[in-house]
Order: C-alpha cells, then sequence, then structure tokens
C-alpha cells in the first residue's frame, strides 16, 4: 500500500516554517543582566495597580503587581505565582 506523502509534506513545510521563524528569531533575543536594584524595587511593590505623574516631571509611573498560590487539590502541592510590572511613559515637547 502507497503512503500519500503530500499531505505529510504540506504538514512537514508548515512546522518547518515555524520552527524556522522560531530559531530567527532567538537569535535576535540578546543576553540580558540581573540588576539586583531593580529586582528589589520590584519586590516592595504592594499588590495591585497604581499610576501616578510627578509635578517636576513630564511622566506618568505605573506599577502593578499579582500574587497568587495555585494548588492542585485541596492539600496537593502548589506554585506561587508572583508577576511584578514597572513601566514609564515619558513625552517631551521638541
Amino acid at each position: 500500500m502507497a503512503l500519500p506523502l503530500a499531505p505529510i509534506a504540506v504538514v512537514a513545510a508548515k512546522y518547518g516554517a515555524v520552527a524556522l521563524a522560531g530559531y530567527a528569531l532567538a537569535r535576535q533575543v540578546q543576553t540580558g543582566r540581573t540588576d539586583q536594584r531593580a529586582e528589589d524595587a520590584l519586590d516592595e511593590l504592594h499588590e495591585g495597580v497604581s499610576a501616578h505623574r510627578p509635578r517636576d516631571r513630564e511622566q506618568v509611573n505605573a506599577a502593578a503587581r499579582l500574587r497568587r498560590v495555585i494548588r492542585l487539590g485541596v492539600n496537593g502541592p502548589g506554585v506561587e505565582i508572583d508577576a511584578s510590572v514597572l513601566g514609564r511613559i515619558r513625552m517631551r515637547r521638541v
């Protein structure tokens, strides 16, 4: 019995294109560094979302933090999720 190669080739071409695009994107990502000052600032954030505009600057600062524990079952093992975000939007007249 002959194996139809046309449908397999189409699927292989699709997955190959996705893999090639992922590889090209991974090559462009630069290696980051860990700044302990930024880590400390993220640890000191309160839970929730906040934003403010300093009077002496033309910018808006925003911060958000979400801390949750997800458990499998009643007394099962859990995973703590701690997501923190700091943002700044600066606008200047030129």
